[in-house]
């Protein structure tokens, strides 16, 4: 059985509901307070063991009872925790406002995270073996990311790369990543272009992408779905409607639901779509990790929409 390494960060979520942002300067009620644990990386980890994949976490906590609860997080949902390593200090905190319509706002204070370093990353990728599948995101060092792909890609392992949180990459970053599944926001980061507004724009900026070095790009449009590019000509993969309540960690929940199908020998269509659904599946609860469906889940609401593949409006 393959197994899906998740290289990357875990935090402390701290979420508050609210009717809008602040401005600066302001100061404004909110809802209950409540914790989560998160981190891109953890989230995609426990979101990848609870859709059934065997699972290896990859990062780094602080001494405090931020790093234990979230280790504790991992352990239930089924992760192996043997590659996270402890530093002395914080573990990494994200500070979320929740906005009515499920959006949100979030400042992320890496501490822990920040602290993974390439040499972390070689002595815990050593069991790799070719058929398993890296997934790596930007909430760590540069390097370290870099150093967990370039690994992956000598073992014959898989690649995939969540360019999130969006930052500019060096033109060679993207060398040793199989799949790129950056969002609207990320995309235009990466190309320094407006985000794509329709298909026809989509479409190029996969294009664009892929060029940039990954052998596959599959573009998050939210609820306008996603869409796919390969060698063949990019295609829009249709969105499942839902009612949103919090959309934190759709992404992540995406991410983990295309490595497990991929893992399983799914085509990059069928994986995307699972994905997709998985993703709406999350959107439709509270929290990061805590609004990860499993696998009944998705295939349920597989069930109850038939594919219906067209354009991206």
């Amino acid at each position: 059985m393959s197994t899906i390494y998740v290289v990357g960060s875990l935090n402390a979520d701290y979420a508050v509901p609210v009717e809008r942002i602040p401005r600066v300067g302001e100061t404004l009620p909110g809802g209950d307070l409540a914790v989560y644990p998160g981190g891109k990386g953890a989230n995609q980890a426990a979101a990848a063991a609870r859709l059934g994949a065997a699972v290896r976490m990859i990062g780094q906590i602080g001494a405090d009872a931020a790093g234990r609860f979230l280790l504790d997080s991992l352990r239930a949902a089924g992760v192996d925790v043997s590659g996270i390593g402890a530093s002395p200090g914080a573990s990494g905190s994200a500070l979320i406002y929740v906005l009515p319509d499920g959006g949100n706002s979030i400042v992320v204070s890496p501490a822990a995270n920040a602290r993974l370093t390439p040499s972390d990353v070689r002595g815990r990728l050593a069991g790799l073996r070719r058929g398993d599948c890296v997934l790596c995101q930007l909430e760590t060092p540069l390097e370290t990311a870099a150093a967990a792909l370039r690994i992956a890609r000598a073992a014959g392992a898989k690649t995939i790369l969540d360019p999130a949180p969006a930052r500019p990459l060096a033109a060679d970053a993207l060398r040793d990543v199989d799949i790129l599944t950056p969002n609207e926001t990320e995309c235009a980061m990466l190309l320094g272009t407006p985000p794509p507004a329709n298909h026809a724009q989509a479409a190029a900026a996969a294009n664009a992408l892929r060029a940039l070095g990954p052998a596959a790009v599959v573009l998050k449009l939210g609820e306008r779905g996603c869409l796919a590019a390969d060698e063949r000509a990019p295609r829009a993969i249709e969105p499942f409607r839902v009612e949103a309540v919090d959309t934190t960690a759709a992404g992540d929940t995406f991410n983990a639901a295309l490595a497990v199908r991929l893992g399983a020998g799914d085509a990059l269509d069928a994986a995307a779509r699972w994905a997709n659904a998985a993703a709406a599946v999350s959107v439709t609860r509270q929290g990061a990790q805590t609004s990860a469906p499993n696998r009944a889940e998705v295939e349920k609401l597989l069930a109850r929409q038939p594919p219906t593949p067209g354009p991206i409006p």
